[in-house]
């Protein structure tokens, strides 16, 4: 269900929550964290599905800021409350403020914010530039980007780079942890042979490729090279070389018989063995912010990446 207050108050929406909650015997206390949206207009359905479907795993309370003519003369404030259906496991809040609120999101948000939970802000599209000083940002104890949807997103990674904070995090490194998870199993076996040289193949721009690539350079301490394709899941394969040959992780999918790759398969190549099918799907936003959701503490590998010492420029694309 979705309730439309047009000029609406934050006491006004306040009011109308907890007349909610009574009527259906809820508590806010339920919600283990606040999810701060801040977004366009264009990118709010989509977020908020993803946010629905990672509140199953975690209520929260989500608070969607979408900002209108920031120019607009008149002041005002429109908001929407879904619920049900339309509000995943807890409650979503629409607030679309235009003229001078659109500069005070963070005093829109405060006053419907659950009192006594981590606050986690996001922005599913472009990012502030300095997540931590950004008003929606100042207010929450994680922050999660996804600079690779953004209009320029090795320009915007760049910028979240210069100025990350501890409790900052990108959708770009979320969605390598299946991946990692695999290689980092691979170079557990036997023989544990040192890994001379690595190749990452990927979607040109593809933040997921250059963060797999920076993985590697500081985790193995050899030499990465980059091929840059128009086809495939963003990252499409991993080639490390040893002494006793190469190990091929690749997600290209075609191929008949055999030899196919489904969309959510890989073929993994060890030196002196038959190739192996393994499950390794393109994860969804959904996934990546529930995963992110789930651990609000600083993700101090994904630091050490971003500030270590591989060349992200834009001259590697």
């Amino acid at each position: 269900m979705i309730i439309t207050l047009n000029d609406a108050t934050t006491r006004a929406i306040a009011g109308k929550l907890s007349k909610m909650r009574e009527e259906r015997g809820e508590a806010a206390t339920d919600r283990v964290l606040t999810l701060l949206i801040s977004c366009s207009e264009d990118e709010l359905e989509a977020a908020l599905r993803a946010a629905n479907e990672a509140s199953r795993e975690h209520p929260c309370r989500v608070i969607a800021l979408v900002p209108r003519d920031p120019d607009d003369e008149r002041a005002g404030l429109d908001a929407q409350i879904r619920f049900g259906a339309d509000g995943g496991a807890g409650e979503v809040i629409v607030l679309r403020p235009s003229g001078e609120l659109t500069k005070h999101l963070d005093t829109l948000a405060i006053p419907l914010m659950v009192s006594d939970i981590p606050a986690v802000a996001w922005w599913p599209g472009t990012p502030p530039q300095d997540p931590s000083r950004d008003a929606i940002g100042a207010m929450a104890s994680s922050r999660i980007t996804d600079a690779g949807r953004s209009a320029e997103p090795l320009r915007a990674f760049d910028a979240l780079r210069r100025h990350a904070d501890a409790n900052d995090v990108d959708l770009a490194w979320t969605r390598l942890t299946l991946w990692r998870g695999e290689l980092a199993s691979i170079l557990d076996q036997p023989p544990h042979l040192p890994v001379l040289r690595c190749r990452v193949s990927g979607q040109k721009d593809d933040l997921s490729t250059l963060l797999m690539a920076a993985w590697l350079r500081y985790e193995l301490r050899a030499p990465v090279g980059i091929s840059w394709n128009d086809t495939g899941c963003r990252l499409t394969s991993v080639a490390l070389t040893r002494a006793d040959g190469d190990i091929l992780l690749t997600r290209e999918a075609g191929g008949t018989g055999s030899a196919a790759i489904l969309p959510d398969q890989a073929r993994l190549l060890l030196p002196g063995e038959k190739p192996q099918m393994m499950s390794l799907p393109c994860r969804s936003t959904a996934d990546c912010l529930m995963e992110e959701l789930a651990q609000l503490d600083p993700d101090n590998l994904y630091a050490s990446v971003i500030h270590s010492d591989f060349d992200f420029s834009e001259d590697r694309v």
